[in-house]
């Protein structure tokens, strides 16, 4: 016996026998069972997720010689002819191939007579889109008024082409891709039943390489089985395939995550060892970023099969989002310019190149740069600390201190034992910018002499550790300025400017976050946001996050409050405003206050 292959094997014969498409098969079941039956369908959807197969059922389902049924007998002769492609009042038509309006004539001539054996004429003609305009406009008045034995069963994989007259005189099933899960299951049942032995990850595999397609999943499996040898492995099938495996693409993210460029270099030239699609590497890539992404933004969401779902959450907590939303665009760009490289491997070493290039600096990876501001306000607190600092903008501030704190040289420890010491000094620095600006406005010719200023304060908060009272009170007023003195920027940014600050402790500060915001607190978030705090308090922090109903005062909000008080102002302004009143008095004009813009806004 000649052999079979699986994707006409193991094609369904029954709607029972189909994998997914509930929503199809429904509305036929139902439509059969009731005897509510139109004159013409249309399935739409990719190559092989069963458009010509439901078809076909529902054509035995109409001829079955037990009745018009969704269960047909398939015993009986009509139900044998038509799995066996010879039922004579079947007609399949490839439009790919009869396209002009004579041959589309030729086939609407018999349409008229009875059917020779069946109940109904049912006319199936594949790749409907594929006919001229002067076929469809043919094939019009039949399918609108057509004779009660004929059923048009069309069948397309671009109903865009379809014209509207055409699509408006059918009733329309859109097919779905095929979830790579209920692929990869179906393909596992055919290997139990072919008693071929089959990795479960090999066929992950498949199904993704499939795309959605069960034809092409069939196919794939009978080039793995004949590649395998009868036993079919992951690495046979990554080899076959050339398609590095899912763990590796995760591998790849994992180096990009870490900033390891070395290594990220060393696996694509293992992934150049297939021979593989690199525009299709990256496109698995951006796959992987975006169950990432989902990841954090939503933790329940659920990721494809062929990826390890621990490894995923791992990578979702170690890659900061603002890596992975960077990563995510970057190779969208680099995959739409990958073609124009000299070569695909260049194209996609580039890319990754870019990714790491323009990486933001986060506190795992350069602590010493991102906390830089910080630093700033630690050497006004504690200059003795700092004698190497150089090339600062303000040499009187670094020359003069030493001077002052000389005798407590030979015990260093002594000042900074004490948080106060540094939290006071903190307090009065902040406290000194709130008073800067009118300084500058007075004086902005001499910016050196007002900056020089802070130095010859500076010993009176190095005198505060001998008394205890002098533990400055943290307020949320200080929250905005604290905000504009720490070097935050994306996400860990967006989370400060929706809190307020409820308490600073010694060890520990306590931070109210409105609930609508509640989607902000992931893991390397916060954990940025904290190492600002440190870096700004001088000390290691524990930051405390509590969840508050209601309105709060927040920095977004009060810049929000501001903006909303200049517009007002600004919109008053032009309505009072007497030229205005009377252009809109002799021209019958409005002022849109839409268009009433803050100046500078």
């Amino acid at each position: 016996m000649n052999y079979q292959v699986l994707a006409r094997k193991w094609r369904p014969h029954r709607f029972e026998d189909m994998v997914g498409q509930e929503h199809v098969l429904r509305a036929l079941i139902n439509a059969l069972d009731n005897n509510r039956l139109h004159h013409a369908y249309l399935f739409t959807g990719t190559r092989g997720v069963g458009k010509t197969t439901i078809a076909r059922i529902f054509a035995k389902s109409l001829n079955c010689e037990k009745g018009v049924s969704a269960n047909p007998c398939g015993e009986c002769a009509a139900c044998r002819d038509i799995d066996e492609g010879r039922f004579f009042d079947l007609i399949e038509v490839d439009a790919a191939s009869r396209t002009k309006v004579d041959q589309t004539r030729e086939l609407l001539e018999n349409v008229p007579y009875a059917p020779a054996s069946g109940r109904y004429k049912v006319y199936l003609i594949d790749e409907v889109h594929m006919f001229s305009d002067h076929s469809f406009n043919a094939l019009l008045k039949t399918l609108e008024e057509p004779p009660e034995h004929v059923k048009f069963l069309l069948a397309t994989t671009d109903p865009q082409k379809v014209p509207v007259t055409v699509l408006s005189r059918c009733l329309q099933f859109s097919l779905k891709r095929l979830p790579e899960l209920q692929i990869s299951e179906y393909l596992a049942d055919i290997m139990a039943r072919e008693e071929i032995e089959a990795e479960k990850s090999a066929l992950a595999h498949i199904a993704r390489a499939a795309d959605g397609s069960m034809r092409d999943a069939l196919s794939l499996l009978d080039q793995a089985i004949a590649y395998s040898q009868g036993s079919i492995t992951a690495a046979g099938v990554e080899s076959m395939l050339g398609r590095p495996s899912p763990d590796r693409v995760l591998d790849l993210l994992e180096a990009l995550g870490a900033g390891d460029a070395q290594k990220t270099m060393a696996l694509v030239s293992v992934f150049a060892d297939y021979s593989p699609d690199f525009s299709g590497l990256l496109a698995d890539l951006l796959s992987v970023l975006h169950q990432i992404a989902l990841l954090q933004g939503v933790p329940g969401a659920q990721n494809p099969v062929s990826f390890d779902p621990h490894r995923l959450h791992e990578l979702a907590v170690r890659i900061a989002p603002e890596d992975v939303h960077l990563f995510y665009q970057t190779g969208l760009i680099g995959r739409r310019d990958i073609a124009l490289a000299p070569d695909m491997r260049e194209g996609f070493e580039m890319t990754l190149l870019r990714m790491l290039a323009f990486r933001p600096v986060n506190g795992e990876t350069a602590a010493g740069e991102y906390h830089a501001p910080a630093k700033t306000i630690a050497a006004q607190a504690a200059p003795a600390r700092m004698p190497q600092t150089s090339d600062s903008a303000q040499p009187q501030t670094i020359a003069e201190p030493p001077q002052v704190v000389e005798p407590v040289v030979e015990e260093p420890a002594a000042p900074l034992k004490s948080p106060s010491d540094h939290m006071a000094a903190l307090k009065a620095s902040l406290n000194d910018d709130k008073s800067r600006p009118k300084a500058q406005k007075k004086t902005p010719e001499k910016p050196a002499e007002v900056v020089s200023e802070p130095p010859r304060v500076a010993p009176t908060p190095q005198a505060a550790p001998a008394s205890p009272a002098s533990k400055p009170d943290w307020s949320n007023e200080d929250w905005p300025q604290m905000l504009g003195s720490m070097d935050l920027q994306g996400m860990p940014l967006e989370l400060a400017n929706n809190c307020v600050l409820s308490a600073i402790g010694e060890d520990a500060v306590e931070l109210g976050l409105q609930k609508e915001y509640e989607s902000l607190l992931q893991p390397g978030t916060v954990r940025q946001l904290e190492q600002a705090l440190a870096g700004l308090l001088g000390k290691p922090v524990k930051l405390q996050m509590q969840i508050r109903e209601g309105e709060l005062e927040t920095p977004a909000r009060i810049r929000q409050r501001q903006a909303d008080s200049r517009l007002q102002a600004a919109r008053q302004s032009i309505e009072t405003d007497p030229i205005v009143q009377k252009i809109c008095g002799q021209l019958e004009g409005v002022v849109q206050l839409e268009s009433i813009r803050p100046i500078g806004e």
